[in-house]
């Protein structure tokens, strides 16, 4: 087995103001040619789920009220995982190139959260115009706006 080394390039601040990811100055730079870009891929660290229980655990009873009674983790959002790597769809509100943040609509993360990578959401690489889905999710919202509105807690069993 392979071991890898990452480095996290900033953190998840959630505050009164809002949501941000602020960067380490040294990966400012990084954010040139990000204008025009509505939305970016963010790849984040479950800190909170980094043991090793949570690692080798693989396989979950039924996280979703319709889902099978036994699934595997691969086919969960889970933060548990055996690399706790986490990748959300955000929509950027501002940059501020000079300090480095980024205010963004919502993340699933936890305030202090390390971020590891961003790119940006380009729909000819990253959008799948008729994905399929097990029958058990095939209710869920169809996009990222609609989700906002959807009444996620009737989901889960946790």
């Amino acid at each position: 087995m392979q071991n890898f080394q990452v480095n996290s390039i900033g953190k998840i601040s959630v505050n009164e103001r809002g949501m941000f990811i602020e960067l380490e100055p040294k990966y400012i730079p990084a954010l040139q040619a990000l204008d025009g870009f509505s939305h970016l891929n963010i790849i984040w660290w479950f800190s909170d789920f980094d043991n090793k229980e949570a690692r080798n655990t693989l396989e979950t009873q039924q996280p979703y009220k319709k889902a099978p009674a036994v699934m595997g983790i691969f086919a969960t959002r889970s933060p548990i995982r055996p690399n706790p790597i986490a990748l959300s769809v955000i929509e950027i509100i501002r940059i501020d190139y000079e300090k480095g943040i980024i205010q963004i609509a919502y993340i699933d993360a936890n305030d202090g959260t390390l971020v590891l990578d961003i790119k940006p959401y380009t729909p000819s690489l990253d959008r799948v115009e008729a994905p399929g889905v097990p029958e058990w999710c095939s209710h869920w919202p169809q996009n990222l706006e609609e989700s906002r509105s959807f009444n996620w807690e009737d989901e889960f069993n946790f």
